[in-house]
This record gives structure tokens, sequence and C-alpha cells, in this order.
């Protein structure tokens, strides 16, 4: 990814350059390891290109930021009817620390680390400047598939 913002009532909040935009949604089984989990493994995927042109460099490597962004809506359930349901995200109380925690597992990786704001109307900007864009779930069920 080339550069990532969002804005929150027109005005930016947060602007990384090279690196990845985490859209991240909490779930109701989603505890403190999963958040902590998910931040480590993110930081250390190579999703990047070395001089041979092989995804092979992590964040670290590139020098690459990381921008979060809650976005509860991506655990919708369609399977019934058209209005998706969203009932198997985490309430405030649960996602808003385990973001956080997230957020500080990140940085205490030594990554460069902005947010979006929680609960907020966020306009997110992406320059995507290749195919990549991956799903990554961190949670029990996940787990379990191994």
């Amino acid at each position: 990814m080339t550069e990532a913002a969002v804005a929150i009532d027109g005005v930016e909040v947060a602007r990384i350059g090279r690196g990845a935009l985490i859209l991240a949604c909490v779930a109701l089984t989603d505890g403190r390891e999963v958040a902590i989990e998910a931040a480590r493994k993110i930081a250390g995927l190579r999703l990047f290109d070395d001089v041979a042109g092989k995804m092979n460099l992590d964040l670290a490597t590139v020098g690459g930021e990381v921008l979060v962004v809650s976005q509860f809506t991506l655990l919708a359930d369609v399977a019934r009817g058209r209005r998706p349901s969203f009932t198997a995200s985490a309430g405030r109380t649960q996602a808003e620390p385990l973001l956080d925690i997230f957020v500080s597992e990140l940085r205490s990786l030594r990554l460069p680390v902005s947010t979006g704001r929680f609960g907020a109307e966020m306009r997110v900007h992406l320059v995507n400047d290749g195919p990549v864009t991956l799903v990554l779930d961190f949670g029990a069920d996940a787990s379990a598939q191994g």
C-alpha cells in the first residue's frame, strides 16, 4: 500500500505512507490474547517485495507504517434476509479496549501506528499499489483451523 488516510467530519486525523491499512473488527468471542496474537502476526507478515520481487519483507524491514481503523461491519452476517446483521461484532465496552491493546502491541513492536477514532463516522482513503489484500481472522474458530 502506498498511502492511507482517515478523516472525521472533513478533517484528516491520520495519514500514513507505505505500510498497512488495517480495518479491524472485534468479535464477541475475542479477548486480550487474540488482540496480542493478531498484532504480532501482522507485524511479522512478509507482505512487501524484496529486490527479486518476492513477498519477503515485513513492515519493520521496509520502514512501513500502520493505520488502524475500527470497522465493526466486517462481521456482517447476510445469510438471512437483505439487511446485514452485526450481532457477532463486539460492542464498544469490549471492542474498544481490545483495539487499544492491539494498537499498543503493534507500537511495542516498534511500528509507527496511527488510528482513526473508535465509533466515529470515518472516511478512509487508500492507495493500493498491488494486488495484496488479506482477510485475517484471529478468533477462536480460526485458531482451531490451523
